[in-house]
């Protein structure tokens, strides 16, 4: 139903009559970028979707409009280093005027706003180039003041030639003290330069409505998120943790496109023939004629390697060591399905001694809530997802590994599937509400889970950060909720909306897109997208809109607030920088009633003991004190806008901070039984100590020793006996 009335409103949106864009200013002394005809169709849809379906019911006036013109004005020169104060008087025109443009699908007035600044920042990149080679005096006293935000706008260019003087001095000396020749800088700055300005000028006009579009949603609530066709794939294949390529992760390196690491399982790591540091200088499509692809954006280069699954591709490469202008090597490959089990769930398991009593405890550690929807709905039994891995991480911990406990690892993990997160929970109680939902209309949905049984009923531990978000704050809200485990680390992120995937293309039917297909064809201005009448060329992107509030089991919202922890540990993060309370536009907290669910156990009398036992050893911790630390001297540095230009001075304020680094480092090492390391030795990653984990699973001990007598059934509730 909901679909049908999305089309409805499309349809109305493309065939209803409109004023005529008005023409957009071309900016001399640069290539303009123009939007196209199916970027000024969706942003009109995109207006409509937003005002008749996202959740704070907003209309798109102009007070939205002047926050939409602050924000992309920002997203191009948050520094205040390209725009002059008279281009900003200049764009002071669309101040109230957006809101209208957009529901005429007008996109001139930013397109040209965005030409400026491509004008500006070609003009400081060619007058950086000439300075490069300039004699300084790296013993001034002067300084950069890398940190414009909060200064007017410069009243001319020749004010910011003077700071932009200044910041290629400051990367000189940078690269002076890493010990390099000055001439040879010289030279790494120069084409550090001359590559930013080439990689500027294949900008094109996907970049910029992107840009445009995350300042129109942000302006409208922080997760409300229009998608480019790339981004969109980009978005989904994060989701699903696969993709359909060769398997391998490719990078930009002087105009080149070069592997930065093959991915296990894929044709290139089968292949045995490709390696980290090759070159690709081009692509053909099976037996088709090579393509180069140097000077290329990676993103495009990207699209011609990828494609679908027992397709050919054949790349042209320039080993690893070789010179440029070696004969390249042609390898083949077959493209597969890529499972990224890198970026799935993950089992370890240690050992925590407490008061004499070695404990076994599994971590699971999940960096998001991922599922392969395209999978599942064409009938794929073994699709990808959350739930389906932990269980047969948790299956293995149990019966082969034999562990006391278990830890789930939500730490940074920003969320992913609602669904995921409802089922996953479902593996730790036995059947009952999981969250609740409350759409635009105010009804209030209670999601269950259905299944009887679970994976795990011994002692359980949840481990969350300030990164932990939305689908992570549901699983965690759950379990605390239940009393079905111990929740630690540092309170939550605060997201606790709902979005709902667009995909606008099925919004439409096929003669709507014949006929944007029509448009696109004769637009002929510089940046559109490839000249088509093919309607199955045509891709309208995706929106991800919000839609829908959840709240926990016992009615109170995660939004803002997030999940505060049982046990409390000091957050790594910066508390008043990261997280939903910082963000203007994010809908407020509340509470519903709660929903009909019983609690398997109050653990109240137990997090007494456990939340004493660890302040005390966070007190005495040295891991924990240098944390409190750095926090304190993250909060002096933020308020820090400029760095001394004396390479003396610089060099002996970088001096004594790599020696504080090092004695913190070798203090801590020696804690652990490990040998001191020396200036510039680099530390092994074996070496890598987790502090939060350590603390988290003397907690999972403190519990377990607490609650000896204590059987948790996963259908009453019952007391501890301590």
């Amino acid at each position: 139903m909901l679909k049908r009335i999305f089309f409805v409103i499309f349809t109305a949106a493309v065939l209803a009559c409109h004023a005529d864009p008005k023409p957009q200013p071309i900016v001399e002394g640069v290539t303009n970028v123009m939007p196209d005809e199916q970027q000024k169709l969706v942003i009109k849809e995109v207006v409509n979707l937003i005002e008749s379906y996202n959740y704070k019911k907003i209309q798109i006036n102009d007070s939205i409009s002047s926050l939409i013109l602050d924000k992309y004005i920002k997203s191009l020169d948050q520094g205040k280093n390209y725009f002059l104060a008279s281009d900003i008087k200049e764009f002071e025109k669309y101040r109230t005027t957006l809101d209208d443009d957009f529901k005429n699908g007008d996109l001139s007035g930013p397109f040209y706003i965005y030409n400026v600044y491509a004008k500006r920042l070609n003009e400081y990149f060619k007058y950086s180039l000439a300075q490069i080679k300039s004699k300084f005096d790296f013993n001034q006293n002067d300084t950069y003041v890398y940190d414009r935000e909060k200064l007017p706008w410069a009243a001319s260019s020749t004010a910011l030639n003077e700071t932009w003087k200044k910041r290629v001095k400051y990367e000189l000396i940078n690269l002076n003290l890493a010990g390099t020749a000055q001439d040879k800088n010289v030279e790494t700055l120069t084409k550090r330069y001359q590559n930013l300005q080439s990689q500027t000028s294949k900008t094109n006009n996907q970049d910029v409505f992107q840009i445009l579009m995350d300042a129109f949603t942000e302006s409208v609530d922080p997760h409300t998120n229009y998608f480019v066709p790339t981004r969109a794939t980009e978005f989904n294949e994060e989701m699903s943790r696969s993709f359909e390529g060769i398997g391998a992760r490719l990078q930009l390196e002087n105009e080149v496109v070069k592997i930065s690491e093959i991915i296990p399982g894929g044709p290139a790591f089968k292949g045995k023939q490709l390696s980290a540091g090759d070159r690709i200088i081009a692509v053909a499509q099976a037996d088709g004629e090579f393509v180069d692809v140097v000077g290329w954006r990676l993103d495009v280069t990207v699209t011609k390697i990828k494609g679908p699954k027992g397709t050919k591709v054949r790349l042209k490469v320039i080993p690893v060591g070789k010179e440029m202008s070696s004969k390249p090597v042609i390898i083949e490959l077959v493209r597969e399905k890529i499972i990224l089990e890198d970026q799935s769930a993950k089992k370890k398991v240690k050992t925590v001694t407490t008061n004499g009593k070695d404990y076994k405890i599994g971590i699971i550690s999940l960096p998001a809530f991922y599922a392969d929807f395209k999978a599942a709905n064409s009938g794929d039994k073994n699709y990808k997802s959350t739930t389906r891995d932990v269980r047969k991480l948790v299956d293995s911990l149990k019966n082969i590994d034999k562990v006391d406990a278990i830890v789930m690892d939500l730490r940074g993990n920003g969320g992913g599937s609602l669904v995921e997160a409802i089922s996953l929970t479902g593996l730790f109680i036995d059947k009952g509400p999981v969250v609740q939902v409350k759409d635009l209309r105010g009804k209030i949905e209670v999601d269950e889970d259905q299944t009887s049984g679970v994976a795990w009923d011994g002692p359980f531990g949840v481990m969350i950060d300030r990164l932990s978000a939305s689908a992570s704050e549901i699983f965690a809200g759950a379990i605390q909720d239940y009393g079905r485990g111990i929740v630690m680390g540092s309170q939550s992120y605060g997201k606790g909306t709902v979005q709902s995937s667009i995909d606008l293309n099925k919004l439409v039917n096929p003669g709507m897109l014949q006929k944007i297909a029509g448009l696109v064809t004769r637009d002929k201005t510089i940046g559109t997208s490839p000249s088509t009448a093919n309607p199955a060329d045509i891709n309208l992107g995706q929106i991800n809109l919000t839609m829908a509030k959840f709240y926990r089991v016992a009615g109170s919202s995660t939004q803002h607030k997030g999940v505060t922890p049982d046990i409390v540990f000091p957050s790594l993060y910066p508390m008043d920088k990261i997280g939903e309370d910082t963000e203007p536009s994010a809908l407020p907290w509340d509470v519903i009633p709660s929903s009909n669910f019983k609690a398997v156990a109050n653990l109240t009398a137990i997090k007494a003991g456990l939340i004493k036992n660890s302040e005390q050893r966070i007190a005495n911790s040295l891991d924990f004190k240098y944390v409190k630390q750095d926090i304190a001297e993250l909060k002096k540095r933020d308020a820090e806008v400029s760095v001394t230009l004396n390479e003396n001075k610089l060099k002996a304020e970088r001096d004594a901070q790599e020696a504080k680094s090092l004695t913190r480092q070798n203090e801590l090492r020696a804690l652990r039984g490990l040998p001191a390391i020396k200036k510039g030795e680099k530390v092994t990653k074996q070496d890598a100590f987790d502090f939060i984990e350590d603390e988290s699973l003397k907690v999972m001990g403190d519990f377990m020793q607490q609650s000896g007598n204590y059987v948790m059934n996963l259908g009453v509730a019952t007391a501890p006996k301590l």
